[in-house]
C-alpha cells in the first residue's frame, strides 16, 4: 500500500516508521527543511514542500496514493490536504489529525475526511473506556484487545528527570507507546523536545506483556524521596 503523510514532526515520523516497518511504501512531505530527516528514515521518501499547494501534491502524484494522512500540527493545514487529496485527486482514504479538539466538527466528509482522529478524545476514551451504548458508527473506539492503560508519575530518583521526553521514548520497550504527559499545564499529546519534571504523570497505553518491562524501564517509586526530607 502506498501511504502519503504531510506533516514530519513527531506524529508523522512515528506513523511514518509504523508504516514502513510494516512494509507499505511511505512519502513523508513537509515544507520544513527541519522536519526533514532523510538518514532518520532512510526507509521512507521524503518531498520538501508545502503540501498545501496543489503543485506540490501533483508532482507527489498524489493520486497514485491508497492513503493520505493529514498529520500536521495545524488543523488549517490538515483540513487543506484531506480537501485537496479527496477532491482533486480522489484519493481512496484521507485520515485527519485533529489539534484542537473545538475544531472536531469540521473534519467531516465536507473537507474530504474519512476518518479523523483527535488525540486528545482518544486519550479520554481509553482511560475512561467506551460507553457501551455509544455506536461504533459515531465514532466510538473499539476496544483494544490485549492493550492496557498505564500511568506513572516521575519522581526525583528518575533517570528520566530534567531529560527530554525523546529520551523516554527511546527507552521504552517494545509494544508501550507514551500518549500523554500531564503536569501543570494540563494533559498534553507527547512532544519529544519537551522536558520531563518531577510530578509529572505519564500515560502509557502498553501490550499485557510489556507491563512488566516497562516497569523495569521506569524504576521503582521512591516511597521516601530524599528531596521531600530535606
Amino acid at each position: 500500500m502506498r501511504v502519503a503523510i504531510a506533516g514530519a514532526g513527531s506524529v508523522g515520523r512515528s506513523i511514518a516508521t509504523e508504516l514502513a516497518g510494516n512494509g507499505h511504501d511511505v512519502l513523508l512531505i513537509d515544507r520544513d527543511t527541519r522536519a526533514i530527516g532523510v538518514d532518520d528514515l532512510p526507509q521512507v521518501e521524503w518531498l520538501l514542500a508545502d503540501a498545501c499547494e496543489l503543485a506540490t501534491l501533483e508532482d507527489a502524484r498524489l493520486g497514485d496514493f491508497d492513503v493520505v494522512i493529514a498529520a500536521s500540527s495545524d488543523d488549517k493545514v490538515n483540513l487543506v490536504v484531506s480537501l485537496l487529496a479527496k477532491t482533486e485527486f480522489g484519493v481512496g482514504r484521507v485520515i485527519a489529525r485533529i489539534n484542537d479538539p473545538d475544531n472536531e466538527w469540521l473534519f467531516d466528509d465536507s473537507w474530504g475526511v474519512d476518518l479523523a482522529v483527535s488525540p486528545p478524545r482518544l486519550i479520554a476514551d481509553l482511560v475512561e473506556g467506551v460507553p457501551e451504548e455509544r455506536d461504533l458508527e459515531d465514532g466510538a473506539l473499539p476496544p483494544l484487545p490485549g492493550a492496557e492503560i498505564a500511568e506513572s508519575v516521575l519522581h526525583a530518583g528518575s533517570p528520566f528527570v530534567d531529560r527530554p521526553q525523546s529520551e523516554l521514548m527511546a527507552a521504552l520497550p517494545e509494544g508501550v507507546a507514551l500518549v500523554a504527559v500531564l503536569g501543570p499545564g494540563g494533559v498534553r499529546p507527547p512532544a519529544p523536545e519537551h522536558t520531563l519534571s518531577v510530578g509529572n504523570t505519564m500515560v502509557f497505553l502498553a501490550e499485557t506483556e510489556a507491563l512488566e518491562p516497562l516497569e523495569e524501564v521506569l524504576g521503582p517509586v521512591d516511597e521516601a524521596d530524599p528531596a521531600e526530607n530535606s
